[in-house]
């Protein structure tokens, strides 16, 4: 069961040799309370063509560092949990990068909306959504969409790929009707200018105006080191060693920006 995506391309179906879809699926949460409304249970799925400078996973970077599972099995796993989940939260898939595996990720998406009935969110940073057509999307009721940077040079250096992609799936989401939660990590030096941050709450808000009610909140997530210990263990070069994380006072500021602009900034 090998697949090796081209750069900037999703990763083709896979199909075991029982003929059930497939995906990679690097570890799962049955309990988590910040991946979307209420409690969900959360798949993280392997596979990432970003290169973050601040992720805390890149353990899941590569699609073979998941397990490899049948659609059919991890919808019946979040089963077991549907009922609780039906009444308090729903289903997110995150990863990693869950549109590398899109094909695997929309098949759980239809079925446990159609099998459970279950609130659905994909946690994403949309570069490769332009590979997807409109209907690919009909199961989704949320996008915790994932703006690093508002600035392309920036944004480029911070994650490897271009900021463009990201933009325009905003933008096509606005066009689609699709809630949005838009997130963003607050990196002392990096993404903390108040007028890089300004920036992107002045689009923001434009999305907002284009489709009312569809940018429900925005995050401000705080940068963490947790993920340091990781990138050693991979023999990688952690750039941010030395960088804090930033005060309650610094990220509440940020967060004023985006409500100044008129959202939702929890």
């Amino acid at each position: 069961m090998s697949i090796t995506p081209a750069p900037g391309e999703i990763a083709p179906a896979v199909v075991n040799e029982a003929g059930q879809l497939c995906g990679f699926v690097h570890s799962v949460e049955t309990g988590a309370a910040v991946d979307g409304p209420g409690v969900r249970f959360v798949a993280f799925m392997a596979g990432c063509q970003f290169r973050c400078l601040y992720c805390h996973n890149p353990d899941t970077w590569k699609l073979h560092n998941g397990e490899p599972r049948p659609a059919d099995e991890l919808v019946d796993q979040i089963g077991r949990y549907a009922g609780f989940l039906k009444l308090t939260g729903g289903l997110t898939i995150s990863g990693g990068e869950p549109l590398m595996q899109a094909h695997f990720v929309r098949e759980v998406f239809y079925r446990a909306k159609q099998r459970y009935g279950l609130h659905t969110a994909l946690d994403t940073q949309g570069f490769l959504a332009g590979h997807l057509p409109d209907d690919w999307f009909d199961p989704v009721d949320l996008v915790l969409l994932d703006i690093k940077h508002i600035d392309p040079a920036k944004y480029l250096h911070i994650t490897g790929k271009p900021l463009q992609p990201t933009l325009d799936f905003a933008e096509r989401l606005i066009r689609l009707h699709k809630p949005m939660w838009l997130r963003y990590v607050l990196v002392p030096g990096l993404t903390d200018d108040p007028a890089d941050i300004a920036a992107l709450a002045r689009y923001a808000q434009g999305l907002a105006e284009r489709g009312p009610g569809l940018i429900e909140r925005v995050e401000v997530l705080p940068f963490h080191k947790m993920g340091e210990p990781k990138w050693q263990a991979l023999g990688l070069d952690y750039q941010l060693s030395a960088t804090p994380v930033p005060t309650p006072q610094a990220t509440e500021s940020a967060r004023q920006i985006f409500r100044d602009h008129g959202l939702n900034c929890c």
